[in-house]
């Protein structure tokens, strides 16, 4: 029996509103960011949701537990569902990078695959991490419904992996996932099923 993942990026935080790359750094959720994440857990309880799981940074794991609260549910953290590490990118924004190295950034525009930043994780990496947590949640939870809350790159890849998209392409197919919007897919085996795309969970939000 397949299993719905609902996959949600965190609430916003400093970084992502002035567009810097937060990866693996712990950057904590804005005042919209946790009302983001409080408009999730009001999204979730009226849902039937059987499991709560998340990435271990902190920005996942503030978003996480408001759901979690208000569906009675632990979250369960997941090591494999944390955000790709940027190396030389972690902390900055494009125009910084830009300014420094132009050819390096355009690279990453063109591929973000092959022009991955220097020291980052590649993204088939991250994508096999993430996919493979995603694919264990679904195994644990056949037929169940599961709220997953991590990053935007991870998922993006994690998507490009599980529906066979070039992962170079990630940033041209899904261009941003909104904060704590949901995107749903089904997980039967090896098959996955994108249902929906950056669904609003609250207008207000």
């Amino acid at each position: 029996m397949a299993a719905r993942l609902l996959l949600v990026r965190h609430g916003q935080t400093v970084w992502h509103a002035e567009n810097r790359y937060a990866g693996i750094s712990d950057v904590a959720l804005t005042d919209r960011g946790i009302a983001q994440a409080e408009a999730l857990g009001v999204w979730a309880a009226s849902r039937r949701v059987d499991a709560v799981a998340c990435s271990p940074l902190s920005r996942a794991r503030a978003t996480a537990e408001p759901a979690a609260r208000r569906l009675g549910l632990t979250p369960v953290v997941r090591e494999g569902l944390r955000e790709i590490d940027f190396g030389w990118g972690e902390g900055r924004t494009i125009a910084e990078m830009a300014a420094e190295d132009p050819e390096t950034v355009r690279a990453f525009q063109a591929d973000a695959e092959a022009g991955a930043f220097p020291g980052s994780e590649p993204p088939s990496a991250a994508a096999v991490r993430v996919t493979a947590a995603l694919r264990g949640l679904a195994a644990e939870h056949e037929g169940g419904t599961v709220l997953v809350v991590a990053h935007n790159t991870a998922l993006r890849v994690a998507l490009c992996a599980l529906l066979g998209i070039p992962l170079g392409r990630y940033r041209l197919v899904f261009p941003k996932l909104e904060n704590a919007a949901v995107t749903e897919i089904g997980v039967d085996g090896e098959r996955t099923a994108l249902r929906a795309l950056n669904l609003p969970t609250a207008d207000a939000a």
